[in-house]
């Protein structure tokens, strides 16, 4: 533990301070201030010795929160960065992204503010890149085996470091042009900067991992030619079929899927473009979703310069507070207000899209919502609510409903369940002999840390499959694969 009295003397939260909207509206780089680290010791000495670190348990990773707070608070950083990088292979990335259950599980937010995990995890890893501390971790013997990971989003990422440093040669291959997945272009960069994951890019490189870009396995491969050049197979290319919006208007010019906006915003950053093709400039802007990637939307919106920016979402607004129905440790669904929404816009809860309506050229003009109400029967209009709001340019920010079927999926035959997501059993193994499923491809839409705790996990069935004996590499704490039906 820390300081055994820390929690008692410092009773404040305290978290890095956002950039000026003024400004950070100007740019693209990371909203947030720089942290002073003396203020980071103090805000790690808040953790207690609670006897049993629900933080544990409430992160998929089984990071081991106590140990480095600790750390911290005693000032030894090069030794903080060991104990986060034995369960976490990319803190910067989940220390920015993450939105931190550890924090909904500990004990100290039974009654106090909740000590501030995420901010100490990425303090720390940050203070690491800028020491020199995160090094190559090449494997002192090779294997002979091959493995190909298929995606290159957190999950493959994970997957790929923890089999590359087991010794066995291992390629990503990702169909998009650079590495990353939704890292690299459903992120924007106000979120996280991309330089954070070129020089994991690097280091992986270095120990020894092959990249292979602008590869769609299915298409440019077979996955029965996938199958024969490797002795393992691990999918992880994520839940990409988007959940659209089959209402009137839907084909009209100016309605677009998230996923079709983001990454454009993005692509300028890289330089693909000097201006996105779709852009928000001067317009009227409907975000449907209410969610994180809803959040992405009205953020690159703002940057882009639109008029207005509304943002839409079916379900009743959060509570601001734990309701009873969300007991403490589980992580409960409140109202947030995240760096976006602090730049403006405007937030409307219980509304159904009913029509998108055009200017008779083929473009969207406005969209027709009514209010609803939550019954036991689900969403139900209320009886003269319906009214017209202003749109040139709509974005669909509404989740996804599971992977891509066509192309590898169907060609390898693996089962899938009612869901449509692949089957895998506890070591994560598929219906297909030596072909392995890790993050949202198998679990569905769901967080960066179940993504990173699956492809470790993976790994390791997949290092025992491998070798034909026990791994030295370490699964998550949770329980994260389903049963083979």
């Amino acid at each position: 533990m820390a300081d055994p009295k820390g929690f008692l003397k410092i009773t404040e939260r305290e978290l890095p301070a956002h950039r000026p909207v003024d400004v950070r509206i100007q740019d693209w780089r990371e909203v947030y201030e720089d942290f002073d680290r003396g203020t980071v010791t103090k805000q790690a000495s808040r953790c207690m010795d609670c006897g049993i670190p629900f933080c544990h348990n409430g992160c998929p990773l089984g990071n081991l929160i106590p140990e480095w707070n600790s750390l911290v608070h005693g000032h030894d950083w090069a030794e903080a960065i060991e104990r986060l990088h034995a369960t976490n292979n990319f803190p910067e990335f989940t220390g920015r992204l993450c939105p931190a259950p550890c924090e909904s599980a500990c004990v100290l937010g039974i009654d106090q503010p909740a000590v501030t995990i995420k901010n100490v995890e990425v303090s720390i890893i940050d203070r690491a890149w800028e020491e020199g501390w995160v090094k190559p971790l090449p494997p002192a013997v090779r294997t002979g085996k091959t493995v190909a990971v298929v995606g290159s989003g957190p999950a493959g990422l994970a997957a790929a470091q923890q089999l590359t440093r087991a010794g066995h040669d291992v390629t990503v291959y990702e169909r998009a042009d650079r590495i990353g997945g939704l890292l690299r272009y459903g992120i924007p960069e106000f979120k996280m900067e991309k330089r954070h994951i070129d020089r994991r890019i690097a280091q992986m490189t270095a120990e020894g991992t092959t990249f292979r870009t602008g590869v769609d396995i299915g298409t440019d491969i077979t996955a029965e030619r996938l199958r024969a050049d490797h002795d393992a197979v691990v999918l992880t290319g994520g839940a990409t079929a988007w959940r659209d919006l089959p209402v009137p208007g839907r084909e009209l010019a100016g309605v677009h899927q998230a996923m079709e906006y983001l990454p454009q915003a993005n692509r300028v950053q890289f330089g693909d473009y000097d201006r996105a093709p779709l852009n928000a400039e001067g317009k009227h802007v409907i975000v449907i979703g209410g969610g994180d990637t809803g959040a992405d939307c009205v953020g690159t919106a703002h940057r882009q310069g639109a008029a207005s920016v509304t943002q839409l979402e079916i379900m009743p607004k959060p509570p601001a507070t734990r309701p009873d129905s969300q007991p403490w440790p589980t992580m409960p669904m409140l109202y947030k207000v995240t760096s976006a929404h602090e730049e403006g816009g405007k937030r409307i809860y219980s509304v159904n899209t009913l029509e998108f309506l055009g200017d008779g050229e083929g473009n969207v003009r406005a969209l027709k919502l009514v209010e609803v109400r939550r019954t036991d029967k689900g969403f139900e209009p209320v009886e003269g609510t319906e009214r017209e709001i202003p749109a040139d340019l709509v974005t669909l920010a509404m989740g996804f409903v599971g992977p891509q079927k066509e192309g590898m999926i169907e060609q390898l035959g693996v089962d899938l369940d009612g869901r449509g997501n692949v089957v895998r059993d506890a070591d994560y193994r598929t219906s297909v002999e030596g072909v392995y499923c890790a993050g949202d491809m198998g679990r569905g839409q769901s967080l960066i840390v179940w993504a990173i705790a699956e492809g470790r996990s993976a790994a390791a069935g997949v290092d025992r499959f491998l070798t034909g004996a026990g791994s030295d590499l370490p699964v998550a704490i949770a329980p994260t694969a389903r049963p083979l039906v």
